[in-house]
C-alpha cells in the first residue's frame, strides 16, 4: 500500500510539472516563435537583398503557425510577394520526431509578382549569383552523383510538404515584361482529403482562358493523378509560349499519374501515364503550318540508379494509330554513356503514315498504302570514346505499295516540272526541268567527268545505295559531336536532291525527317531511275550567285557547253557544290588557291584507284589548269 501511495504522489507530481512546462511554453511560444523567425528571416534577406515584412505572427495551439499581412519586396524593385494570412498546421507526431510535415494550409489573398522594367526585374533573387552557381557546380563535378538517393530525398521532402488538406482564396501569380501581361488568377483552391478540384483563369494581353484542373494526391502511396482542361469547349492555350518563344501549345485535354517507390538499394522507380488530345502546336522554326496531333500518350516506367537513369522498355509510346517501345540508358561514369533503341516487327505501313501529324509533313499528307514495315534503331554514344559511336536505322517493307499520293506525287520528277529556287523562304527564280528549257541538258549530255567528280566528293555509291549510307551518317555526327556544331553533314545525293525538289521551301526542324521518309519512299519503290534522279540534280543545284543548273555554270565559268568541260574543270565544279555561295573565297584573283591542291589530288587519286579514268588522264590536271573565261571574271574580281 505504501509503494502504490508513493507512485501516485510521483504522477500526481509529474502531472502539475508537465502542466506547468505546457503553461511556461504556451506564454512563451510566440515570443520564442517570433525571435526565432525574425532571425532566419533577416539572414535570408541579408544574403538575397530583401525587405521581409509581416504585420503579425502567433501560434496556434501547439503546432499551428498564423501570419498575416507578409510582403516580400527586392531592393530598389516591384513587391514580389504580398499575402492577407498564411497559416500552415504541421503533423505534431512528426513533429515530435523533429520531421517537419505540413498537415494543413491555409492562404487568402496570395499574390506573386514577376515584374520586368528594363533591365531591372524583382525575380533576381531567385537564381544564385555567379559565384554560387560556380561554386555548386564545382561541388557537384567533385562529388559522386547518386541519382537514386537524390530523387528519394526530394520525393520525401516533396510529399512532406504537401499537405492533405489546404484552402487557398484568391490566389493570383502573375508577370509582365515590356507590355506583355500574363496573369493567373485561382478564386478558390481547395484540397481535401487529398483531393482537389479548382478553377483556373488566364488572361493573356488580354486574351482571356478559363480551365478546370483536378486530381488526387495520395502521399503514403506517393501518387499522384492530375487532368486540366477548358472551362468551355474551346481549347487550352498554354500561357508565356507565345511571348518568349513565339509558339502556341493548345490542347483539349491534359491528363498525367505517376507512383514512385524504391524496388532495391540504390534503385528507384517512377511509374505512370501521360495523356494529350487534340494538342495542336505552332512554331516557324517546327514547321509554317499548325501541327496537329489527335491523341497521344506515354505509358512510363523510369528506373533510376545510382548513376543511370533508364527508361523500360515496357515504356509504350502511342501517337495517333501508331505505338511503339523505346528504350533508353543514361549513364555517368568517368563521362556520359547514353543508349537508345526501338524495335517494331511487322506492322501496317499505312498506321505509319497515316499517323503523321497534321502539318508537320506536307508532301505526305493523305499518303494512303499497303503492305507491312519493320523498324530497327539502335544508337550508342560514350562521350568518353566518340570513336566508338554506334548508330543504326532500318526501315524495311514488306509487300508494300502506295495505294494514293498526299499533297506531293514523288513521281513528279520522271517529268518535266517547274522548279522553284528559296532562299530564306521567299521564291528567287523558277523555271522548267526538262527539254522546255533551252539550258536543261540530258544526262548524256554532260562531260562524263563531272557526274564521276561530284560522286567521289559527295557521294561515290550513288549508283548503289538506296538512299543512305548508315556509316556516313555515323562519322559525320561523331564529327558533329567532337566539335560541338554542325561541322559536317552525311548527306547523300539523293538527299540533296529531295531536299531541293520538295522541301527547298521551309527550312524547320521537320524537314530532315520528312526528306528521310521521302527519299525512302522514291529509293525503296524506285519511283525514278537513278539516271533521272542524277539528272535532275545536275540541272537544278546551284553553282554560285543566282546560277542554277550545270548549263549556267558551264558558261558562267567557262563559257561553254557542259559537254567541252575538261576534267580539271569537272573537279572545280565539283569543289563548290557544297558552298556555292562561298565561291568568291576559292580564288585569290582569278586563280584558285593553294589549299586546292589537295582537293585536286584526292579527288584524281580515287577515280584511278577505283578505275573511273586512266592514270595517263590525269596528266597536266591541277588547279592551274582552270582558267576563268567566262562573266565570272567580272564576278571574281568586283568589277
Amino acid at each position: 500500500m505504501q509503494r502504490k501511495g508513493i507512485i501516485k504522489k510521483n504522477l500526481l507530481i509529474s502531472a502539475v510539472v508537465l502542466f506547468l512546462l505546457i503553461g511556461m511554453l504556451g506564454a512563451g511560444r510566440n515570443w520564442m516563435l517570433r525571435t526565432y523567425t525574425d532571425r532566419k528571416l533577416t539572414q535570408l534577406a541579408e544574403s538575397k537583398h530583401l525587405t521581409i515584412h509581416y504585420r503579425n505572427m502567433r501560434m496556434k495551439g501547439l503546432n499551428a503557425v498564423w501570419i498575416e499581412g507578409v510582403t516580400v519586396i527586392p531592393h530598389r524593385a516591384d513587391t514580389f510577394l504580398t499575402a492577407g494570412t498564411l497559416c500552415f498546421t504541421f503533423d505534431w507526431q512528426k513533429l515530435l520526431r523533429l520531421q517537419v510535415s505540413i498537415r494543413d494550409i491555409r492562404s487568402d489573398r496570395l499574390h506573386i509578382g514577376f515584374i520586368k522594367r528594363g533591365s531591372v526585374s524583382n525575380f533576381d533573387f531567385l537564381y544564385p549569383s555567379p559565384s554560387v552557381r560556380a561554386k555548386e557546380d564545382k561541388e557537384v563535378a567533385e562529388s559522386s552523383s547518386d541519382y537514386a538517393r537524390t530523387l528519394e530525398q526530394t520525393l520525401q521532402m516533396l510529399f512532406r510538404w504537401i499537405p492533405a488538406n489546404a484552402v487557398f482564396r484568391d490566389l493570383c501569380v502573375s508577370y509582365s515584361n515590356k507590355g506583355d501581361e500574363l496573369l493567373i488568377e485561382v478564386p478558390s483552391f481547395i484540397i481535401q482529403d487529398n483531393q482537389f478540384i479548382t478553377e483556373i483563369r488566364s488572361t493573356e494581353n488580354g486574351r482571356r482562358d478559363e480551365w478546370i484542373a483536378k486530381g488526387v494526391l495520395r502521399k503514403k502511396e506517393k501518387q499522384v493523378y492530375a487532368t486540366l482542361h477548358a472551362k468551355s469547349a474551346d481549347k487550352i492555350t498554354l500561357p508565356f509560349l507565345s511571348y518568349r518563344w513565339n509558339a502556341s501549345v493548345r490542347f483539349d485535354t491534359l491528363a498525367f499519374e505517376w507512383q514512385s517507390g524504391k524496388i532495391a538499394d540504390h534503385r528507384q522507380q517512377i511509374q505512370g501515364k501521360a495523356y494529350v488530345s487534340g494538342l495542336t502546336v505552332h512554331h516557324p522554326r517546327l514547321s509554317p503550318d499548325t501541327v496537329e496531333l489527335n491523341r497521344g500518350m506515354l505509358a512510363y516506367r523510369i528506373q533510376v540508379g545510382k548513376n543511370d537513369i533508364e527508361l523500360d522498355s515496357l515504356s509504350e509510346v502511342r501517337f495517333n494509330r501508331l505505338d511503339f517501345h523505346p528504350y533508353v540508358k543514361v549513364r555517368k561514369d568517368s563521362a556520359w554513356h547514353v543508349t537508345a533503341s526501338v524495335n517494331k516487327e511487322d506492322f501496317e505501313a499505312d498506321r505509319l503514315f497515316a499517323s503523321l501529324p497534321s502539318g508537320l509533313f506536307y508532301n505526305l499528307a493523305g499518303l494512303e498504302t499497303e503492305g507491312t514495315l519493320s523498324y530497327h534503331f539502335r544508337c550508342d554514344i560514350d562521350w568518353g570514346c566518340l570513336d566508338s559511336l554506334v548508330l543504326e536505322s532500318e526501315l524495311k517493307a514488306k509487300d508494300f505499295r502506295i495505294l494514293r499520293y498526299g499533297n506531293t506525287d514523288l513521281r513528279k520528277m520522271n517529268e518535266s516540272f517547274l522548279y522553284t529556287v528559296y532562299e530564306q523562304g521567299e521564291p528567287v527564280r523558277s523555271f522548267m526541268v526538262g527539254p522546255e528549257n533551252g539550258d536543261f541538258r540530258s544526262f548524256q549530255a554532260v562531260c562524263r567527268y563531272l557526274p564521276l567528280a561530284i560522286m567521289q566528293s559527295e557521294d561515290a555509291g550513288f549508283f548503289y545505295h538506296n538512299g543512305f549510307i548508315p556509316s556516313a551518317i555515323c562519322e559525320s555526327l561523331i564529327q558533329d559531336l567532337k566539335e560541338r556544331r554542325f561541322a559536317r553533314g552525311g548527306s547523300t545525293l539523293s538527299m540533296q536532291l529531295v531536299k531541293n525538289v520538295f522541301l527547298s521551301r521551309n527550312k524547320t526542324i521537320a524537314r530532315k525527317l520528312e526528306e528521310m521518309l521521302i527519299v525512302w519512299l522514291i529509293e525503296s519503290n524506285r519511283l525514278s531511275s537513278k539516271e533521272r534522279m542524277f539528272e535532275v540534280y545536275l540541272n537544278i543545284i546551284e553553282w554560285g550567285p543566282l546560277v542554277y543548273g550545270v548549263s549556267e555554270a558551264s558558261h558562267f565559268y567557262f563559257a561553254k557547253d557542259p559537254s567541252q568541260l575538261t576534267l580539271a574543270e569537272c573537279i572545280f565544279l565539283a569543289s563548290i557544290v557544297p558552298k556555292p555561295k562561298h565561291v568568291r573565297y576559292c580564288f585569290d584573283g582569278l586563280a584558285l588557291k593553294p589549299s586546292y591542291d589537295e582537293f585536286f589530288r584526292v579527288i584524281l587519286d580515287r577515280l584511278v584507284e577505283r578505275g573511273l579514268i586512266t592514270f595517263e588522264e590525269t596528266e597536266g590536271v591541277t588547279p592551274e589548269a582552270v582558267v576563268i573565261t567566262g562573266p565570272a571574271r567580272t564576278y571574281l574580281l568586283g568589277e
